[in-house]
């Protein structure tokens, strides 16, 4: 186990419903993705501020290429980090490294708020996308995964 998760346990059952949810969500990651992102801004509106591309843009939110494309590779990183979180005891990201992720959000501000709001807008998208075998063990999973990605993003948000 690293460091960072705090020698929190994923469980081998928890492994096997964020599968199961991430192979039946995988083929509409881009609808999912700008889904969950559409879900935090209605939440919390200000949080557009964050991201420098929609600031300039009239573009509907739902329309906008740049907000689609970003949706897509966080939903697909997110997913894709709790699938194989298990198998390699620790939080890994393909697209890019944890430190440069961490890098970002503290540059653009982003605070303990922002991913309670992005945790709850991603179980709600999960369970929009899944309901037929959606439960509260695939909730406690996913919520368990969410967590420990956010403590390694965290670790490295320090300036």
């Amino acid at each position: 186990m690293s460091g960072n998760s705090e020698g929190r346990i994923f469980t081998e059952e928890q492994e096997a419903l964020v599968v199961k949810s991430w192979n039946s969500m995988k083929n509409n990651s881009g609808e999912w993705g700008l889904k969950f992102f559409l879900k935090i801004f209605e939440i919390a509106p200000s949080a557009k501020k964050l991201f420098s591309f929609l600031k300039e843009s009239n573009v509907p939110l739902e329309q906008n290429p740049k907000l689609k494309v970003h949706a897509k590779t966080v939903f697909v990183m997110t997913c894709e980090a709790a699938v194989q979180l298990r198998k390699a005891g620790k939080v890994v990201v393909r697209e890019s490294s944890l430190k440069k992720m961490g890098a970002t959000h503290f540059k653009y501000g982003v605070v303990d708020e922002h991913f309670e709001v992005t945790k709850y807008a991603l179980l709600e998208t999960i369970k929009e996308a899944v309901p037929e075998i959606w439960s509260t063990e695939m909730k406690s999973a996913w919520g368990e995964a969410y967590d420990q990605l956010v403590a390694a993003i965290n670790t490295e948000m320090k300036p």
